[in-house]
């Protein structure tokens, strides 16, 4: 194995990173032992179910044995910590979703696109705006209580660098419509509170909201996508409305910066086995993941991660 300068791009700039290339013959004994999941997320949620979904294909691809350990503390930010902290061998895996780099945005998050390289993006989850369907039966009648009452309709999310407070600002700074955010601890303590009149909406996922969407207690009345999803025709669409905002919340695989090329590309190979398999585009189906592309190898994914940075300081800087 040799050593050698590169240029990592991040949120401060070019950096110049002294780290390890791994021969062919380096990469071939990769993994050299067990390899861990580091979840930057809580027990049961999205981030928490794509790891484990993940696990059983990777260690089949891998011939390997896979942990997950689960580290929501802070937003995600110790399991990016260990990840950037962590030996550059390819056996730490972060599983990060977007708050990975609205936290950064937001100064709440120490650990820079320059300390870790992302592997690949599998998922790019479709955001919707949620109401109680008995408060606004459609997005016309919400927009017309925001026109009708400016800065009194309350929009409600996890924490105040969230990707669903992301949703909101891009909404807001597009339409120009004058809502509120508060900040909660819990997507279970939004969705309690909308339902309970209290605030008059959310944003988050499809996948999040299927049981309640069955019960009739919320309701998606508006879509981030370009185009009518397939399985909703009648849930109409930023774009549609003219504004361009199509983001959701994204997930994917990140390893410590210095992890030699070789060892990337080849767990960004197993990955993409694992995401081309029969069993995983089952799961994303199953749980509404399908409506649009969630690849992305390494070198686009960086790409996305810092223009969305950029987009979400400045959202951040004119909230």
């Amino acid at each position: 194995m040799s050593i050698k300068p590169y240029l990592i791009a991040g949120s401060t700039g070019l950096a110049l990173i002294w780290g390890a290339t791994a021969t062919a013959e380096d990469a071939a004994d990769y993994p050299s032992g067990p390899v861990q999941f580091l979840v930057a997320a809580g027990a049961g949620g999205g981030t928490d179910n794509f790891a484990r979904t993940v696990k059983p294909m990777l260690e089949e691809a891998l011939d390997t044995r896979v942990t997950v350990i689960n580290l929501p503390s802070a937003s995600g930010a110790i399991a990016h910590q260990r990840t950037a902290n962590s030996d550059p061998d390819g056996l730490t895996l972060d599983f990060a979703s977007s708050t990975l780099v609205t936290s950064l945005a937001a100064g709440q998050n120490p650990t820079g696109l320059d300390q870790l390289t992302p592997v690949a993006r599998m998922q790019s989850d479709v955001m919707t705006l949620i109401v109680d369907p008995d408060k606004y039966a459609d997005f016309d009648a919400f927009m017309q209580q925001v026109k009708d009452n400016p800065g009194e309709v309350i929009i409600g999310g996890t924490h105040a660098a969230s990707p669903d407070r992301m949703a909101f600002l891009a909404l807001r700074d597009a339409s120009g419509l004058d809502m509120n955010f508060i900040p909660y601890d819990e997507e279970g303590s939004v969705a309690a509170n909308v339902m309970g009149g209290n605030i008059d909406g959310m944003f988050g996922e499809i996948s999040s909201v299927l049981s309640y969407m069955e019960s009739g207690d919320m309701m998606p009345i508006l879509v981030f996508a370009g185009e009518r999803l397939p399985n909703f025709p009648d849930l109409p669409t930023t774009v549609e409305n003219g504004w361009d905002l199509t983001d959701g919340n994204e997930r994917g695989i990140f390893v410590n910066a210095e992890t030699p090329d070789a060892i990337v590309d080849k767990l960004e190979t197993a990955l993409k086995e694992v995401y081309d398999s029969e069993d995983y585009q089952q799961y994303e189906e199953r749980v509404n993941l399908h409506y649009r592309e969630g690849w992305l190898g390494s070198d686009e994914y960086r790409q996305k991660l810092e223009s969305n940075y950029e987009l979400y300081k400045r959202l951040l800087d004119n909230s």
